[in-house]
């Protein structure tokens, strides 16, 4: 029997291919995150600093609890990210009028000022990532990997 594997006369399994589906996931989400990466550097923006922007040009004046739960970031990035963004002039926060310690977080003149910019790196990343399927391959494409994201929310109930 075999330490590594448990098994007996059996060669050994790679485990990219008894997992090649989680594989291919994690080397696409690899490659996306890459690009859009690179081209946020372009705005000077660091990734996930797009997410917080979109949320606060889609609801301005969330508190950085709200933003935290729509972006789906941990709360030492999205502190550290609203930081840095603070210092560049995109955002500004501000306590809250009912509870001082809670942080509400409003867009400034030069923040909403990326609307356009961050509207054409998102459009620039879609035209590349859907560049060679037809609007049949996308829909399917949402459709499993909505199919796979719930799976693996609800692996405790199923496991129940």
């Amino acid at each position: 029997m075999s330490e590594a594997d448990g098994t007996a006369g059996e060669a050994p399994t790679n485990p990219v291919s008894t997992g090649r589906l989680s594989f291919a996931i994690f080397s696409m989400a690899r490659a996306h995150r890459a690009y859009a990466a690179e081209l946020l550097r372009e705005l000077d923006l660091h990734p996930g600093q797009e997410l917080l922007l979109m949320q606060l040009m889609e609801r301005d004046g969330q508190t950085q609890a709200e933003l935290l739960a729509s972006v789906g970031l941990d709360h030492s990035t999205v502190s550290k990210s609203l930081k840095r963004m603070q210092e560049r002039g995109l955002v500004e926060r501000e306590p809250t009028e009912h509870d001082r310690r809670a942080m509400r977080v409003r867009l400034t003149p030069k923040g909403e000022g990326m609307r356009g910019p961050l509207e054409r790196m998102w459009a620039t990343l879609e035209r590349t990532s859907v560049r060679d399927l037809d609007e049949r391959g996308i829909e399917q494409f949402i459709a499993t990997s909505e199919t796979i994201k719930r799976a693996i929310l609800e692996r405790h109930a199923a496991e129940s």
